[in-house]
């Protein structure tokens, strides 16, 4: 299916839109991109080095696209299947992670040795041994630490990767009501901010989180084989205490974080409504308003992160004052043991050292949780998304669409944009092939509604269209709309140039192609419509928002698109609907009148009402030309 949109800008190579790249085409080899105007305001001594260094790089080999409008995974959305691990990738990476834990945790075991058999056992060979041990332990922990952030940093990358992919054909998949309902500002938050915390979850977060926990356990461990009168008194002492002040922290973190991701939502839908309508917002005056409204949106945002941060202040230094607690009852308690001969000073000092240990992951576990939390929630955000099921959705068994003749049949259509608020009342309309119908009426009659339903925009509540017989609901959606031609009210340009804008319905077209549709069209404004030589040409008021000389001009073009194709046009002004084959009056949802342009001026019914008031106004806008 093509849209079409109307606009120039920059002459027919040139920009057009907000951007000047190239639009629906690959970036290529690097060497392709240094040709032409790769060098354009580079001193020339420096371009040997560019490419010399460019040839260093390895090339991008592109993907081939697949899509489908079938959704192939209804599988809730899992960080493990996110990742898609092997099992050997998966052993590995825990291989690493509980080397990196466990050499972390060699020091304060080597400092005891060291203290207990070199300097009281005056053995030197254990002195140097712990020594060269400690050098060894913190270069083995520099190396697996490396190792892991650039494994999981992979890991993640690809798996954002994939994860975009999948939301973006999502999106591509929903119907046009969830973009009715939903602001583009939320649905950027699903694809730029949900999907980067959820990559520094598995990039960061995981890991060190467990790190953190293989820390722990490994202290508790060591605690218990140095002295287990000693290692039962210090975790009954602070474990309790570090529990309960956890899972407190747990419950109001992800409550906060809730806050936070709802509040990041709020703030990008509107910014994007707000610069969306600018145009409007200036007219009527509403800056000042606006602003005030983004800062209410805004402050509530800044409530929720105010909230979270007064959590993470309280949890952070309450960890820590159990530690030094902690460390002071053992110091205590164990300096009374080594005083009685029950405990070495060695095994003292890594007592003292392990439980600052043993804390130091605890506190480090709030920037952690955050990262978690984050992750968490835009987890929940993605499995919402990816759980939308398209309203106008492809059949299991549909069949792909013959080539179009064009006769296309409304039986007995109710259609609802809301429920019990139907726009369309049993409707029954027939467009034989090759016959140009336009529909018009007033405004809010259902003219256009009648333009969305033909290329499956949105299904009928009652009744059924069909093409030359086949129902729409049984064919392939990408089969029925490559066959049609659709330019919107709407304007609208891809950032891009002209060409690429054209090309956007056949994006392998030759230049020579391109060229004959602009010419043929005489304006560049529905040459994507003609090049894409659909059988069904739909338009929808395309000339409303056009001056009388440019609508004289899109008039011509469509006497040249039009021609041997069935089509039909929602028009606001009569002046194309009385070129038409045949009119349709469409009044409240229902077709009043039918009939060509003769035939419904002598009825003398809504038609000829609509005509004396539009041809009384057209008159007045000639003598304003003159």
């Amino acid at each position: 299916m093509i849209i079409g949109a109307s606009g120039s800008g920059g002459g027919f190579w040139g920009p057009a839109g907000l951007g000047g790249g190239s639009m629906g085409k690959g970036s290529g080899s690097r060497k392709s991109q240094l040709d032409g105007k790769g060098f354009a305001e580079m001193p020339t001594e420096l371009q040997g080095s560019v490419v010399k260094l460019l040839g260093t790089e390895p090339e991008w080999t592109e993907e081939a696209a697949t899509f489908s409008h079938q959704i192939d995974d209804r599988r809730p959305l899992t960080l493990p299947r996110i990742l898609n691990l092997s099992k050997l990738v998966g052993v590995g990476l825990v291989a690493v992670i509980v080397l990196e834990a466990v050499s972390l945790q060699a020091g304060p075991a080597l400092i005891q040795f060291g203290l207990d058999r070199g300097v009281i056992g005056r053995q030197p060979a254990a002195l140097i041994a712990a020594g060269v041990g400690s050098i060894v332990a913190v270069v083995l922990t520099v190396v697996t630490s490396a190792i892991r952030g650039a494994w999981t940093g992979r890991i993640a990358a690809r798996a954002m990767y994939r994860l975009r992919q999948r939301v973006f054909s999502h999106l591509q998949r929903l119907s046009m009501d969830f973009y009715t309902e939903e602001k583009a500002g939320v649905i950027l938050t699903r694809m730029m901010s949900d999907i980067e915390s959820l990559q520094n979850l598995l990039r960061v977060g995981y890991a060190q989180f467990a790190t953190q926990l293989l820390t722990m356990a490994i202290v508790t461990t060591v605690l218990l084989v140095y002295n287990l009168r000693l290692g039962l008194i210090t975790i009954l002492l602070v474990v309790p205490g570090l529990l309960g002040l956890s899972a407190w922290f747990r419950h109001a973190s992800e409550r906060g974080y809730l806050r936070v991701r709802d509040g990041v939502a709020a703030v990008l839908g509107d910014l994007s409504e707000s610069l969306q309508g600018i145009r409007v917002v200036a007219a009527y005056n509403r800056r000042q308003q606006n602003v005030v409204h983004h800062r209410n949106i805004v402050g509530h945002y800044r409530d929720a992160n105010d909230y979270t941060a007064q959590i993470a202040g309280i949890y952070a230094p309450t960890t820590e004052l159990i530690g030094l607690v902690g460390q002071v009852l053992v110091l205590l308690i164990g300096g009374w043991m080594v005083l009685r001969g029950e405990l070495s000073v060695g095994e003292l000092t890594a007592f003292v050292l392990y439980i600052g240990a043993f804390f130091q992951p605890i506190q480090q576990m709030v920037q952690t949780y955050n990262v978690y939390q984050r992750g968490k929630v835009a987890l929940i955000k993605l499995k919402d998304l990816l759980a939308t099921e398209p309203t106008v959705a492809e059949s299991p068994s549909a069949y792909p669409m013959p080539e179009i003749v064009g006769d296309i049949v409304l039986e007995g259509v109710t259609f609802a944009y809301e429920p019990d608020r139907p726009v369309l009342h049993n409707v029954d309309l027939r467009v034989r092939a090759s016959e140009t119908l336009a529909v018009v009426g007033p405004t809010g009659a259902g003219k256009s509604t009648i333009a969305k339903l033909i290329p499956r925009f949105y299904d009928p509540v009652s009744g059924r269209i069909t093409i030359d017989g086949h129902d729409l609901r049984d064919v392939e959606l990408i089969s029925l709309r490559r066959q049609l031609g659709v330019v919107p009210q709407e304007p609208f340009l891809f950032a891009g140039t002209i060409r690429d804008n054209v090309v956007f319905a056949r994006a392998d077209a030759p230049d020579d192609e391109v060229r004959e549709a602009i010419d043929l069209v005489g304006l560049g404004e529905l040459a994507r419509t003609f090049l894409a030589r659909p059988r069904i040409v739909i338009l929808d008021e395309a000339t409303s928002n056009l001056d009388l000389r440019s609508e004289r001009r899109v008039e011509a073009a469509l006497d040249r698109i039009l021609e041997g194709r069935t089509a039909i046009i929602v028009a606001h002004r009569l002046t194309t609907a009385m070129r038409a084959d045949r009119i349709a009056v469409v009044d409240d949802g229902v077709v009043k009148e039918e009939g060509t342009h003769a035939e419904l001026l002598d009825r003398g019914g809504l038609y000829a009402d609509m005509f004396s008031v539009w041809a009384e106004h057209s008159l007045q806008a000639e003598h304003s030309l003159q």
